[in-house]
């Protein structure tokens, strides 16, 4: 195999026609990777990708080969892949008003470019989810917001509305199921490519506490942050120290280590209803 690209999170391999995905235990807050690993982080990530992957394929194709067929000392959390050209937008979906669209909210009362009624607070519910797409920055630099004009410009009218209607597709049909299992899916953000054949598809992870944030519903109480099963407690925590969000990032210590972990175990089970 021939490593083809080093990120935050993922490795990515090449053998022969297909990619090798490898998720390790690395944790980023603010575009910077943190010093101290969060045991089982990748294995939890590409189990749960893997669960919604299986659940959301009648929505669009996805590039999962095989999760058995990969290295023995990646096992667990590697999933061989069809090669894909990957679309240069993050897709995200978001049906709360938290992160960075937050900030943005603050500064007009809009979100890439789609207005929103004032005086919403931190973590209500948005009138209706809306699809705010940003820039695939690279490591070390921050994604932007872009309007879904600016997504026409990239990819055309065509593929930009297929990736605006799948996006909210899968947020709905994800939030129901989350739902009925106690869970908010406040926002998640998607990454699709095109196959060989010229098929979009889904790629890279799916609705792991990565790539969305997930409240438990009986603790929902806008107005403030939420209780969450996601990396948000690791950015609260750096948040706190008083970091500069700049490299060297600070080690965590061991009880963030442990409460981080705790929280993507049970986001798994939660959501999948199985035992880690």
């Amino acid at each position: 195999m021939r490593l083809l690209h080093s990120g935050k999170v993922r490795d990515v391999y090449a053998d022969g026609d297909d990619i090798i995905l490898v998720a390790s235990d690395r944790v980023s807050v603010y575009d910077v990777v943190l010093p101290t690993p969060v045991p089982d982080k990748g294995r939890l990530l590409t189990a749960l990708s893997l669960w919604w992957f299986d659940r959301l394929a009648d929505v669009i194709p996805n590039h999962v080969i095989s999760a058995d067929d990969v290295p023995a000392e990646f096992a667990g959390r590697a999933v061989r892949c069809r090669r894909l050209e990957m679309i240069d937008v993050e897709c995200v979906a978001r049906g709360y008003l938290a992160g960075s669209a937050l900030n943005d909210y603050r500064d007009d009362d809009e979100v890439s470019g789609i207005g929103l009624p004032a005086g919403l607070r931190e973590g209500d519910r948005l009138p209706e989810p809306i699809f705010t797409p940003s820039t695939k920055a690279p490591m070390g630099s921050h994604d932007m917001p872009i309007s879904y004009h600016h997504v026409v410009g990239k990819v055309g009218p065509e593929t930009a509305r297929r990736l605006r209607d799948v996006t909210m597709e899968i947020y709905r049909r994800a939030s129901e199921l989350a739902l009925s299992r106690g869970l908010l899916v406040a926002d998640t953000k998607l990454e699709f490519g095109v196959d060989a054949a010229g098929e979009l598809c889904l790629g890279d992870e799916l609705l792991t506490p990565d790539s969305s944030r997930f409240w438990p519903a009986d603790q929902w109480s806008p107005g403030g942050p939420q209780p969450s099963f996601d990396k948000q407690f690791v950015r609260d925590w750096a948040a706190g120290t008083g970091w500069d969000k700049r490299e060297p990032a600070p080690e965590l210590p061991e009880d963030v280590v442990e409460a981080t972990r705790r929280r993507y175990v049970e986001a798994y089970e939660r959501i999948t209803g199985l035992t880690w």
